[in-house]
């Protein structure tokens, strides 16, 4: 897709990004708003939501939402309280990008940290589930809605020590093809994932502390699939998992 068919492509689109103050959120959310669409920044953060706000309007794209959530500890009035306010400001939702999550401990099973397992698998499934749910309404109400949710390369085989982290990207890919096969029938709601890949960000960096980061893609560079999967060009695609690098 050309810079400018993105650009038609997106303008006036209403996109919610989670994760919006990480790595990879805060890079689609200013590609989006580049773009012409206006972002909705989640996350648990606000300090980082502001800055990633502030290179948005300094930018001179369409100025943004900040809507801090924490995923960790939010209750069903929170997620309520958040649809309400975007549903007050937008009217609707075109896009919604999963990208928060936690990594969790690289450890074996066997002696994996029960309360962190609990923890990962809330932030990177449940709250998926349920910040979805509470906003198929605003969705519907889209004329082209689009789910993408970000998953990895440990969610098509399980590797050793990558526990809860690995367990819920696989659950992630399963919601995607429950979602995707529930709502192409019931809603035109188009679902899929996308995987990064080896990415330059501060998750990655906990994971292999070692390594040179400079030889790994920056998050700018694995957008392309997102930013599709957010615009028209991918209409009638579903149920589908994209690798961002080959």
């Amino acid at each position: 897709m050309s810079s400018g068919s993105a650009a038609a492509a997106l303008q006036d689109r209403v996109i919610l990004i989670t994760g919006a103050g990480g790595s990879i959120g805060a890079a689609l959310a200013r590609a989006c708003a580049s773009l012409g669409a206006r972002v909705v920044l989640c996350g648990r953060t606000v300090r980082k939501l502001e800055a990633v706000y502030d290179s948005i309007v300094a930018a001179g794209s369409p100025r943004p939402a900040i809507a801090p959530l924490d995923f960790e500890k939010a209750d069903a009035s929170q997620y309520d309280s958040l649809a309400d306010a975007v549903g007050s400001e937008f009217g609707r939702i075109d896009g919604l990008a999963h990208v928060a999550a936690l990594l969790g401990d690289r450890s074996p099973v066997k002696h994996y940290d029960v309360p962190t397992w609990l923890k990962v698998m809330h932030v990177n499934v449940n709250a998926p589930f349920i910040l979805t749910r509470t906003l198929i309404p605003l969705l519907e109400r889209s004329s082209d809605p689009s789910i993408v949710f970000t998953t990895s390369g440990v969610s098509v085989r399980g590797r050793a020590y990558w526990g809860a982290y690995a367990a819920s990207k696989f659950a992630v890919e399963g919601l995607m093809q429950v979602l995707a096969d529930e709502l192409d029938t019931e809603a035109r709601i188009r679902v899929n994932s996308v995987n990064p890949g080896k990415v330059r960000s501060g998750m990655r960096a906990s994971a292999f502390p070692g390594e040179d980061a400079a030889l790994l893609a920056t998050p700018e560079s694995v957008l392309s699939p997102f930013l599709y999967l957010l615009g028209p060009d991918s209409r009638e695609v579903t149920g589908c998992r994209f690798d961002a690098q080959l």
